[in-house]
C-alpha cells in the first residue's frame, strides 16, 4: 500500500481532529495520504481509484456511504467506530493505531458483501435513477398515513401484492437494519441473498422471503398519494402511481478489512443489540 484516504465525518467533532491524527501518523510512515470528507461523494469518486484503502471515521452509516463510492474499485474499507451501533465499523478509537498497522503489514483479511443495484423506470421506460446499495432500498408511504400498494414480480413471475405502509429488498448486510426492525431474519454477511419483506403489512404476505443471489425483484407501485423510494436510508426519491424499481445483485461487492477473528460476526451481533446475556 502507498496511497491511503481518510475520511471523516463533518457533523462529528470527534472524527475531524482523529482523522488529522490519523493522517499525520501515516504520513510518518512515508504514506500519501488524502484527506478528506465523507460527504464529498464527487470529490471522492474522482480520485477513488488511486487509493489502496480506505480508513473512515465515523458510524455505519458513514460505511455505507463509504461502501458506495467504493463499488466497482475493490478498494478495502477499514471503519474507525464513532457511531452508536458498530456493525459496520469495528475498530476502536483509542485503538486505531493498533488496528492500523496490522493492515499495514498485512495483518488481515478482506470481506466482501453484495450489494444491490436499483433502477427507478417512469411512464413505460424512462430511466428516473440508477442506484447501488449496500444495506437496503424501501418504497414506502409519504408523509400520510396510507398504505401504498405495491406488485411484487419475482423472475418474471408475480409473487403478491403487499398493501402496507411499504417493502423492503435489503441485502445480508441489511438484515440487521430496518429488515430486522420490521421482524425479518438476520443474514450472516457472507451470503448473497436479497431478502423481500413488507412494513406493518395489512391483508397481505407478512412473512419475510429470502431470495437467491441472481434473483431479479419488479416492484410496481399503485397509489394515489405521495411514495419514496429510499437508498441505504440515505437519500429519497419520490415516486409516483405506476413507476417501477427494478432490483438485482450488483455485479460490485463492498470490501471491508477486519483484523478480528472471522467468527465477528454473531459474537458483534449480541454484544451491540445486548442480547446476550
Amino acid at each position: 500500500m502507498k496511497h491511503l484516504g481518510v475520511l471523516h465525518h463533518p457533523f462529528i467533532p470527534a472524527s475531524v481532529p482523529l482523522a488529522d491524527e490519523i493522517a499525520a501518523y501515516l504520513r510518518q510512515k512515508g504514506y500519501r495520504v488524502d484527506r478528506r470528507s465523507s460527504w464529498e461523494a464527487k470529490v471522492l469518486r474522482e480520485i477513488i481509484d488511486q487509493l489502496d484503502m480506505l480508513i473512515v471515521l465515523g458510524g455505519d452509516g458513514t460505511m455505507l456511504r463509504a461502501g458506495r463510492i467504493t463499488a466497482g474499485f475493490g478498494i478495502p474499507i477499514l471503519g474507525v467506530n464513532l457511531g452508536r451501533l458498530g456493525f459496520l465499523a469495528e475498530v476502536f478509537p483509542d485503538q486505531w493505531r493498533e488496528s492500523i498497522d496490522k493492515v499495514l503489514s498485512g495483518d488481515y483479511w478482506q470481506e466482501e458483501r453484495l450489494m444491490l443495484e436499483a433502477r427507478l423506470i417512469r411512464n413505460g421506460g424512462q430511466l428516473v435513477g440508477h442506484y447501488d446499495a449496500l444495506n437496503d432500498v424501501v418504497i414506502s408511504r409519504g408523509s400520510l398515513a396510507r398504505l401504498v400498494r405495491v406488485d411484487a414480480v419475482v423472475d418474471g413471475s408475480h409473487l403478491t401484492t403487499y398493501k402496507a405502509d411499504g417493502v423492503i429488498i435489503s441485502t445480508p448486510t441489511g438484515s440487521t437494519g430496518y429488515a430486522l426492525a420490521v421482524g425479518g431474519p438476520i443474514l450472516p454477511p457472507e451470503l448473497k441473498n436479497i431478502l423481500l419483506i413488507a412494513i406493518a403489512p395489512h391483508l397481505s404476505l407478512d412473512r419475510g422471503v429470502v431470495l437467491s443471489e441472481g434473483t431479479v425483484v419488479v416492484l410496481r407501485v399503485d397509489t394515489d398519494h405521495q411514495a419514496i423510494l429510499t437508498v441505504d436510508g440515505q437519500f429519497e426519491v419520490e415516486m409516483f402511481s405506476g413507476d417501477r424499481l427494478e432490483v438485482k445483485s450488483s455485479p460490485h461487492v463492498a470490501v471491508f478489512a477486519h483484523t478480528r477473528d472471522r467468527n465477528y460476526f454473531y459474537r458483534t451481533l449480541m454484544d451491540r443489540l445486548r442480547w446476550s446475556v
